[in-house]
This record gives C-alpha cells, sequence and structure tokens, in this order.
C-alpha cells in the first residue's frame, strides 16, 4: 500500500514538474524578440498631414438649365416683325444705323457664305431652339455671314410657308443679327435668307 501511495506521488511530482518545464518554455519562446531586443522604445509618430481627395468639378446643371431657359424665353413666337422688313424686290431686314449697302452686299453675295443651317422638317418649337443656338455658336467663333433655310412651305398645309414668317421674326430679335435678305434663286431664293452678323467685340 505504501509503495503504491510512493508511486502515485512520484508520477504526479513528474507530472507537475513537466507542465511547469512547458509554460516555461512556452514563456519563453513568446518573450524571444523582446529577450532578444532588450528594452526599446516605441517610435515617434511624426505628424502627418491629411490629404482629401480632390474632388470632381461640379457640373454646372442649374447654369445649363438657364441657358436653355433664355433660349426657349429670347425668341417670341408673338413678336410682329412685318413692320420692319423692307418689302421691295426682295424681303430683307436691317437693324438702325445699317445701310442700304449691307443689304445690297449681302444680295449679290459679297459675303462668303461661312455656315448653314436646314430647318426642313423640325417642329416649331425644334427650329426655333436650333436657330437660337446657331446664331449664338457662329456668333461666338467670329463667323459673319450664315445661311439658313426655312423652306417654301411647299409640303406644308394649304402650301403655306410655316417657318418662313417664324424665322424673320426669330432672326429680328437676335442681337447678334446685323441683317438678312432673302437668298438668291441659286441659294434657296424664297426658301432661305442669308444673314449678316455683328463682328466679335
Amino acid at each position: 500500500m505504501r509503495g503504491h501511495l510512493a508511486e502515485q506521488q512520484r508520477l504526479a511530482a513528474e507530472h507537475e514538474a513537466a507542465r511547469r518545464e512547458a509554460r516555461r518554455r512556452a514563456d519563453a519562446e513568446r518573450n524571444l524578440f523582446a529577450d532578444t531586443a532588450g528594452p526599446v522604445l516605441p517610435l515617434r509618430q511624426p505628424a502627418r498631414v491629411r490629404l482629401t481627395p480632390e474632388q470632381p468639378a461640379p457640373i454646372p446643371v442649374q447654369q445649363q438649365l438657364d441657358e436653355q431657359r433664355v433660349l426657349l424665353e429670347s425668341l417670341s413666337d408673338e413678336f410682329d416683325a412685318s413692320t420692319l422688313l423692307d418689302v421691295d424686290d426682295a424681303m430683307s431686314f436691317r437693324r438702325p444705323g445699317i445701310g442700304t449697302d449691307v443689304t445690297r452686299r449681302l444680295r449679290k453675295g459679297e459675303w462668303s457664305l461661312q455656315r448653314e443651317l436646314d430647318l426642313h422638317g423640325l417642329r416649331r418649337a425644334d427650329a426655333r431652339e436650333a436657330l437660337s443656338a446657331f446664331i449664338r455658336d457662329a456668333h461666338r467663333q467670329g463667323l459673319r455671314c450664315l445661311r439658313v433655310v426655312h423652306g417654301k412651305g411647299l409640303g406644308s398645309p394649304g402650301r403655306v410657308p410655316v417657318l418662313k414668317s417664324k424665322v424673320q421674326a426669330w432672326l429680328i430679335q437676335k442681337q447678334e443679327v446685323l441683317a438678312f435678305v432673302q437668298a438668291r434663286a441659286d441659294e434657296g431664293g424664297a426658301g432661305a435668307l442669308v444673314v449678316l452678323l455683328k463682328p466679335q467685340s
């Protein structure tokens, strides 16, 4: 009996010794780097500047909407241009202060046509917007002489030219326009206008 108890105590002591040795080795492995490197101080954190990413340029949605609104409002369909037109051998218009020699030279083709807009097949609202944008863009580019084709109305109900009088009224309302005349027969005749723009200031 005593021998059995002594054997159990011996085994328990060996087991405890083994457990302590295993813990010592685990602690030694865990602290290996710290024991090897010795005492260390943490690195000082340098001052950092947090850069915010560059924001994309804003889309000028409101400006685009304003420009569209101005385009629509700047040309009125109710404008009566008949009193401002010169009706002689061929219809023409010139702003106050512009001499008759300007319209005469336009008729003769002394200015080279630089750009043309054909409004055939467009609805009135679409034609008005297209004409306004055409005149504005041409003036920005420094163009002077343009042709606008509105048609003779042969395909319109009653063969009445719907756009012809509207285009004349719209052009008169555009401050970039100095004068216009009915095109020569070889340039469209009664179905087109030759338009002279102001020079860029």
